[in-house]
């Protein structure tokens, strides 16, 4: 009767062993070898295996966040083997470490999917030890998409900065999305990143970019949380930086000058802003060729006129400021400043000057009665470099 009991005690006691060796974790405490008995068992089976295998996330762990790294130990032996699978059934890229005491994916995980892995380990007393188990990844409530620009393949002017734009929600903690932002240059250049706007990031160097840097943008924004949602996508792009060319405006001058790697290229008459006027000159600052239109609308009903086209516009500003040919004015061009803001040229230098600038192509305007704002795009160049640093959110 007594020994037909403790057969019978026996059985039931390594039948819960291998129930908890299946599946476990460092949350679930310590992991068993298969077919091992606890510590102190009397049952006459044999001692329980020093292997333990652990897992990060724990077995049925839900709401991963995507950028957490899984990440499966072994105490007292070493790995043999791992896979980690994902809902289709494809392996999780990731390596065992050299020392064969853990396995680390370098895939990032998708949203809302479930991951299954599978350990096995050679304990220090050559008992081997396994885990099986499965966790889920979040679905995100809110997704944020990112932009960059410039976008891939451009060659752009030595003024250019590079903005990460997130037109549709901007994000909540933007150090989050600043740490996730890498600028790679050929040559090495000085810069930083500053927060023009809630919704975007610019990125410009202390001084114009060298002639022929070679630019790449990576934005790892993919699972970042923003506080208010998490990142839609990584964005990239890689670009170059064009010869150097530099527009200057000095308004008294009623001249317009391009210098080409710093020697006087070429020299346009022009008519620019009302001096008289400070609402109306063309405003003191840094700024960049922003568009190339070869027929802009200047219509603008609060001065009067309407259904009023230029030839070979350049944007400069979101303040109203465009170089363009205005022969309607032909008669102040090089003699005096009678626009509302605009750089007038004669028709011929307009095409010249169209044909060789770069979107991204400094504009350096002086002599003014009035400083362009702060509140006009693009802004960049309108702010010292210490302020421009002070606007990172990483400062």
């Amino acid at each position: 009767m007594r020994a037909g009991r403790r057969t019978i005690v026996g059985a039931f006691l390594l039948a819960s062993v291998l129930a908890v060796t299946g599946c476990s974790s460092t949350e679930s405490g310590s992991p068993l070898g298969v077919g091992d008995k606890p510590t102190g068992d009397t049952s006459g089976g044999e001692p329980q295996a020093k292997a333990k295998i652990t897992a990060d996330p724990a077995v049925d762990a839900k709401d991963v966040e995507v950028l957490k790294p899984i990440k499966i130990s072994v105490t007292e032996g070493q790995l043999t083997d791992v896979s980690v699978t994902n809902p289709e059934g494809k392996p999780v890229a990731g390596a065992v470490a050299a020392d064969k005491l853990s396995w680390t994916n370098s895939e990032r995980l998708g949203y809302g999917k479930t991951y299954t892995y599978a350990a096995k380990a050679m304990g220090s007393d050559n008992k081997p030890v396994e885990l099986k188990g499965s966790f889920t990844t979040m679905t995100p409530a809110k997704t944020i998409r990112a932009t960059v620009n410039p976008t891939d393949g451009q060659t752009v002017g030595v003024g250019m900065p590079i903005s990460v734009n997130f037109p549709d929600v901007a994000p909540k903690d933007r150090a989050a999305a600043e740490k996730a932002l890498k600028i790679e240059t050929t040559p090495k250049v000085e810069g930083s990143w500053a927060w023009v706007s809630p919704n975007k990031v610019d990125f410009r160097p202390k001084e114009y970019w060298p002639a022929n840097t070679k630019i790449t943008v990576s934005a790892n924004l993919y699972g970042v949380n923003y506080g208010n949602g998490y990142g839609k996508a990584d964005v990239t792009s890689k670009f170059t930086i064009g010869r150097n060319l530099v527009i200057k405006v000095n308004t008294p001058e009623h001249a317009l000058k391009v210098f080409k790697n710093g020697a006087l290229a070429a020299t346009y008459p022009s008519s620019n802003g009302k001096d008289a006027d400070p609402e109306l000159n063309t405003p003191n600052g840094t700024l960049i060729v922003m568009t190339r239109e070869p027929v802009g609308d200047f219509s603008n009903p609060k001065y009067g006129y309407t259904n009023v086209k230029k030839k070979w516009s350049m944007r400069i500003s979101n303040h109203g400021e465009y170089l363009h040919e205005n022969e309607e004015n032909r008669a102040n061009i090089g003699k005096n400043n009678t626009s509302h803001g605009c750089v007038n040229l004669y028709e011929a230098d307009a095409k010249a000057l169209f044909d060789m600038v770069l979107i991204g192509d400094p504009v350096e305007v002086t002599g003014s009665k009035a400083n362009m704002p702060t509140t006009s795009e693009v802004n960049d160049w309108l702010y010292p470099w210490d302020k421009w640093k002070s606007m990172s959110a990483l400062k």
